[in-house]
């Protein structure tokens, strides 16, 4: 028995002797205790791999926080209870009207369910801004109202630029009129006359009002109603206003050429001495003492000739005057400053004025409807005034106007007569005449197309 335990500890190298009693001694027990502490001081592999990961963990998201630090946390508000967010009320789409034929702005806005204190309140706002006696039937109004359909805004839209807004206030209503913004911008019209100029104008896109500011230029050394024949060129660089690109009215022409029979005339706009004018290209003014016409735009249906066929009493009879046929109550214009030297019923010539104007010039308009406001003996009038409309007073067989001219006493041709222009350039805004007059000629004669040159609102153009 002894001896297998002392073999049995020799194989596991171990010299100390085993007790009889079969325990290990004090000695043995204590070698076996070192031996395991010092197994137990080696760390394994995973561990350390496991550390080395955790380090490079931290290490990689503490970086990120440095770099990339996230928001702070907002504060909330402290509550017991949650409230919960309730949507604002939207506004219902304004509505949108025409003003109409035979009613007033009252009228209207009482239709569209508005107060009658309110209504009362609105017009008497508007009424600094509006003359309620010329509003037109095409005028718009535009209403707004809050969520609970009360008006708390109205806008009067005469125009692109005549734009007015009552707005409903503590205190009642207040208007004003919107400030817009204009754009002056030129443009070339040009064309050949086919026809008549209205129709030859209108052909290219553009109104009436441009072809009467065109006539009126000329209107002391062309008459169109005689003179203008198809095949006339015409040209003119024109102010055009725009709002929000959209057309609001005509400018002033700046210059225009008209070409007839071989003839070039030219008019060139120069502000002489804050008052503007129309002058030739030699710098002399195309305004005469006498208008070459009467009336704005019309046609001869009768010239000045000793031997006409009378259309209502027969026979061959002069005719000293020149007819133009117009419409009732077409306006009728002085074509020199002067005096009424009559105002009345003439016999076969019905309604009839007479002005006496300087160098013994007179000159009669005849089968007028009716006469212009003022007009009575001992009047004075201006080149351009209104004297009568044109009608069918008198041995007539149709509307026009049976225009005379009398120069010391006797009947002459209007057509043929050469009156004294008025006063040419001064010397002292010749440059800047010639500057002025070589730029727009350039533009009107080299096919400029529509640019803006200025812009600001309605008051500063």
């Amino acid at each position: 028995m002894l001896k297998t335990m002392e073999c049995s500890t020799q194989e596991s190298g171990v010299s100390e002797p085993v007790s009889p009693q079969g325990g290990m001694s004090r000695r043995r027990v204590l070698s076996t205790s070192r031996k395991g502490s010092a197994e137990s001081g080696r760390t394994p592999r995973w561990v350390l791999a496991a550390a080395l990961s955790l380090i490079g963990f931290c290490l990689f998201f503490g970086l990120r926080l440095i770099l990339h630090p996230s928001p702070e946390p907002q504060p909330q508000e402290v509550g017991s209870e949650s409230v919960p967010d309730f949507a604002v009320p939207s506004l219902p789409p304004p509505t949108t009207i025409s003003l109409g034929k035979s009613k007033t702005l009252a009228e209207v806005l009482v239709a569209q369910g508005i107060p009658q204190n309110a209504v009362t309140q609105i017009v008497q706002a508007l009424r600094s801004y509006l003359n309620l006696r010329r509003l037109q039937p095409e005028d718009t109004l535009r209403i707004h109202r809050d969520p609970e359909g009360a008006v708390r805004k109205v806008v009067y839209r005469q125009s692109p630029v005549d734009i007015f807004e009552v707005r409903r206030e503590e205190n009642g209503w207040t208007a004003h009129q919107r400030e817009v913004a204009i754009d002056r911008r030129v443009a070339l019209v040009a064309g050949t006359l086919e026809d008549t100029l209205f129709d030859s104008v209108e052909r290219l896109g553009e109104s009436a009002r441009l072809v009467l500011d065109f006539a009126e230029i000329f209107a002391w050394d062309f008459d169109f109603a005689s003179d203008s024949q198809p095949g006339d060129h015409f040209r003119m660089l024109v102010e055009k206003l725009y709002a929000a690109d959209q057309f609001v009215e005509y400018g002033r022409i700046l210059a225009a050429d008209y070409e007839s029979e071989g003839r070039l005339h030219t008019a060139i706009y120069f502000p002489e001495n804050k008052r503007g004018d129309y002058y030739t290209p030699e710098g002399e003014s195309l305004r005469r003492a006498f208008l070459k016409s009467p009336l704005d735009f019309s046609r001869i249906s009768s010239g000045y000739t000793r031997a006409r066929r009378h259309p209502v009493l027969g026979g061959v009879r002069p005719h000293l005057a020149v007819d133009y046929a117009a419409p009732t109550g077409t306006p009728v214009r002085a074509v020199a400053d002067g005096v009424v030297k009559f105002a009345g019923r003439k016999g076969g010539y019905g309604n009839s004025v007479v002005l006496r104007h300087r160098a013994n010039y007179e000159t009669v308009y005849s089968h007028l409807s009716r006469f212009g406001k003022g007009i009575r003996r001992g009047a004075r009038v201006t080149q351009r005034h209104v004297i009568g409309y044109v009608g069918s007073t008198g041995l007539s067989t149709g509307p026009h106007l049976d225009y005379r001219v009398i120069k010391d006493g006797s009947f002459v041709n209007p057509l043929k007569q050469t009156f004294l222009p008025g006063n040419p350039i001064s010397h002292s805004s010749r440059p800047s005449f010639m500057s002025l007059r070589d730029s727009y000629l350039q533009q009107l004669r080299s096919g400029l197309q529509g640019q803006t040159i200025s812009s600001g609102t309605k008051e500063d153009l």
